[in-house]
């Protein structure tokens, strides 16, 4: 399956994506920071996706997320935000070029399904987040 970087700084949130991720067949590289992940980005060519929290120590995942739009080489690379404390029309995510967002707290299918539409779909420059949510019903 995918090689993918994984950014939370929450220890029981970081096991749970972990857990899931590498039940569905996933090569993951773990960090707790944003700072540690883009180390993780750059120095591995083979990284197909980063899920990342956004409030994170050293380096947020807004700024993860910015600063791999800026490199050349990784700027097409999908990046999936993972937040719990986004308010309602917070444009955050669409200025850094965000390629999906999950809110906390998420079932498992949901992640499955907002990775593999982000490895099947790849990051397009310009295409607004995907909104991974639950829908009402």
């Amino acid at each position: 399956m995918a090689l993918l970087v994984v950014a939370e700084d929450d220890r029981d949130i970081r096991d749970v994506l972990l857990r899931l991720l590498r039940r569905d067949g996933h090569t993951v590289v773990e960090t707790d920071n944003g700072a540690d992940a883009l180390q993780e980005v750059l120095a591995r060519p083979g990284v197909e996706a980063v899920v990342t929290d956004i409030d994170m120590p050293v380096m947020s995942g807004l700024e993860l997320c910015r600063c791999i739009r800026a490199d050349r080489d990784r700027a097409c690379l999908p990046v999936i935000l993972v937040s719990g404390s986004l308010m309602p029309g917070d444009r955050r995510p669409q200025e850094v070029a965000a390629t999906a967002l999950l809110p906390k707290p998420f079932r498992p299918a949901e992640l499955l399904g907002c990775l593999s539409q982000a490895l099947a779909n790849g990051h397009e420059p310009g295409r607004q987040p995907c909104d991974c949510g639950r829908r009402p019903a």
